[in-house]
Order: structure tokens, then sequence, then C-alpha cells
């Protein structure tokens, strides 16, 4: 690698001369500049300001887990996400991170998320009810669906009506647009604030947290006991003995709707838009199922069993990570091999890139779930579908245990008729999929 100096670099005209395309999908323009300049280059953003972007696999290790005290998280989420969602576990650094983790960590215990798996799996049928047959639909609204209501239930068992579940999802994916606007166009930043619509978006998370509280309130009030993510939060102490304030649990519950839902239905959709492009792997999937739901008495069981959902699902996020990209900032100048990292620097690592890396993956466009029959494979300095480290997504067993039941009931229910092309994305603060347009027929 070169000295910091030396970094190749990418104009700040060359960036706003890509601008409108980059607002659409900033990968094709990311892919351009690592395949002409190598594994790590500077992009120029304006007066003084830069970010490098790496895709060196290594960069990626050192900086999330071999040295991470020195990397936190950058004003991307402690500013300007936290706006919108509050200071929770998400968005937020040093001590204060600490201790909301050791708070909250217990929650995500595999032990405590089998309390929740019937009620995970009580949404997932329900919304699968959904899917119409026979005719070409868009997947993603139902499976985003499913994954919304899949947090609902898990936190809020069934104390919370239809009317509040659309609102809140309506204002968790409003704010993510605006704030995906904000990101790519830095150079509008005036115009957003002078014409109101970055008030406007933190106005509706306000109306989302007042949602939230009279929820929590009445929770409360009822003295019911309902063994959901709410209960658990609500129990949670410090180690003082302290429980979270009324604004740091609705925080908390903003960012779990934030990064648990759409993360979740992204990686569905593109393992069924995969699905359809692999007939004799959905096959393979659809015999492991058959077979662990006759071998298996609870949906614990069933899960522990059903390896290659795991692999189909490893796999897929392999290839489209719905978080596509990981970002920090150095509070220190560094050394990494021959590469000097200097203070205050923001670092952007392509968890897409190094996913599909030439010099790490064997057939990295291709879709193999096999590749994971090693765990070796998912302990690879080159898979990050859930980040790494110390900052390791928090509900990364829930995600799974989500994801292998959905797309378990629907390749028993469903068979996905063979599609051919390319899949599309749209490259938002996740990676979404776009016209994911498929026919499904009963079994």
């Amino acid at each position: 690698m070169q000295t910091h100096k030396n970094i190749p670099e990418v104009s700040f005209f060359r960036f706003i001369r890509h601008a409108a395309n980059i607002l659409k999908n900033p990968l094709p323009f990311h892919e351009y500049n690592f395949q002409k300049l190598g594994d790590v280059f500077r992009l120029k953003i304006g007066l003084g300001n830069s970010v490098v972007f790496s895709r060196n696999p290594k960069l990626a290790q050192y900086i999330l887990q071999k040295n991470q005290k020195n990397y936190h998280k950058s004003p991307i989420q402690t500013k300007d996400l936290s706006k919108y969602v509050g200071h929770g576990l998400l968005t937020v650094n040093g001590e204060k991170w600490i201790k909301q983790r050791k708070l909250i960590q217990p929650a995500f215990h595999k032990k405590q998320l089998a309390q929740l798996v019937d009620n995970i799996q009580e949404a997932i049928l329900v919304e699968l009810q959904k899917i119409t047959t026979d005719k070409p639909i868009d997947i993603f609204p139902i499976l985003n669906n499913l994954a919304f209501q899949t947090v609902v239930k898990s936190l809020f068992s069934s104390a919370v009506g239809e009317k509040e579940i659309n609102r809140l999802q309506y204002i968790t994916e409003a704010a993510q647009k605006m704030l995906v606007s904000e990101l790519r166009q830095p150079f509008k930043g005036w115009w957003f604030k002078w014409s109101g619509q970055i008030q406007k978006h933190i106005d509706l998370t306000n109306e989302a947290r007042e949602i939230l509280k009279q929820i929590v309130n009445k929770r409360k009030a009822s003295g019911v006991k309902e063994d959901d993510l709410l209960d658990m939060l609500l129990d949670a102490r410090y180690e003082d003995g302290s429980t979270m304030t009324e604004q740091q649990l609705i925080d908390e519950i903003l960012i779990l709707f934030t990064a648990g839902h759409e993360t979740t239905a992204n990686a569905l959709t593109f393992t069924c838009e995969l699905l359809a492009r692999n007939p004799e792997i959905q096959e393979k999937l659809h015999e492991e199922v058959v077979k662990a739901k006759k071998e298996s008495s609870t949906i614990m069981e069933f899960l522990k069993i059903s390896t290659y959902a795991n692999q189909v699902i490893d796999e897929s996020m392999r290839l489209y990570p719905p978080v596509y990209f990981i970002d920090r900032i150095s509070l220190e100048e560094d050394n990494f091999e021959d590469f000097t990292v200097s203070k205050a620097s923001s670092i952007l690592l392509s968890i897409y890139e190094i996913h599909r890396h030439k010099d790490y993956w064997s057939n990295p466009e291709q879709f193999i779930p096999e590749r994971f029959e090693k765990i070796e494979t998912k302990k690879s300095i080159a898979y990050y579908p859930f980040g790494a480290g110390p900052r390791k997504c928090i509900g990364n067993n829930f995600a799974m245990y989500e994801m292998i039941m959905a797309i378990s009931e629907i390749t028993s229910k469903f068979k996905i008729e063979a599609k051919q092309g390319a899949i599309e994305i749209t490259p938002l603060i996740t990676l979404k999929p776009k016209n994911a347009i498929l026919k499904f027929t009963k079994r």
C-alpha cells in the first residue's frame, strides 16, 4: 500500500460531475475507482473534506477488531442519523456505548431469543398469506412488512394497533430517505435546512416518539408481563441498579426499528431473487426444509438443524450485504503496514466490494451457498454481513433466526418461478432491492 500523502485521489470536480449518478447508485462510481486506483483511494467531497474508501479486508479487520479503540463511528451516524433516531446503541461512541451495550446485550442472548421465536413465527405466517400466486408480484413490500411486523411482535407482542404500526413504518422509511439525500448531496445542505426539509423529518420522528411513549406507558400501567423485548428493556438494570430513562428507552426502540427491519427485508428479498435464478439451489433448500420440519418438534430444534438454509442466507448476504459500507473516523494518527492514517480521517469500508474481492473469494460473482459448509468461511476476514469486533450487530442472532424461518416457510409453501437477468439494486443507507418482481406458485 502507499503512504497517506500518495493515496490516489478522486477530485471534487469529478465527484460533482457524477453527483446525479452517485445519488441514484454510488456503487458503479466506487467500483470504477477501485478498479483504476487499487484497494484504497481518497474521494474529495468539498473544500478540505475527503473520505478514504477501502476494500482491503486486512484493513477492515484492523479497524473493526485489532485496533478498534482508535476508530469510532463517524458523524454520519453520531450526528446525521442520531438527529432522527436519537442517541442509542447504534449512534453513540465511547463510555456511553459501552454502558448501553452491556445493558442491552442480555436481551439478545440465544436463551432470551428462544422466548421470541413463537412471536416471530406468527408474524411470518400472517404476512406470507399476502403472497398472491400465479402472477408476477413485487415481493419486497411483503417482506418489508413481514420484517417490520416481526420487530413489532418481538418488541410489543400484540399491544399495538395497525394504524400505529403503519405510521411508525412510514416515519422510519421517510427519515432514511431524507438522510440519504443529505449524505449524497452535501453541497445542498444549506437548502435542506433553509427549505425546512430537515425540520419536517425531525418533526415526523418526534411524532414516532410520542406513539412509542404511549405504548410504553400503557405497558407500564397494565402491569402485565409479555416476556417480549419491551419487557426485557424495561427490566434491564445498569450496574447501579437504575433503569433507562424514558428518552433513552425510546431512542433504543427507534434504533431497533431502523436497524432491525429493513436490513432483514432486503436480505430476504435478495435471497428470493437469487433462488429464482438458481432453481437447483431452491429445490435443495426445499428438500432440507421438509426434512427438518419432520425431524424437529420445536422451532429452536428446526433452526439448529437447518444448515443449508443458513448457508443460503450467508451466501445471499455475501453477494448483497444489507449493510454495504461501514464508516469510521480515526481518533489518533495510526499506521497499518506502510499505510498511514492521519488523525480525524474519515474511512469508508466497502463491504460490498470486500465480499466480491477476487483475491479472497473464488468465483465471487456466483451464488454458491456450499462455500459456507466450512465454518471458517463465515469467519473469513473478507466477510462482514453484521460487521465485526465489539460493535458487531447486537441483533445478528435475531436476524439469522428470522431469516432462516422466513425463507424456510417461503420455500415450503411456494415455488419461486425461474427468472433470468441481473438483480436490480437501490443503495440507500442500506442496500435495497429494486423491481423484485417474482412469480410464486403453491407447492
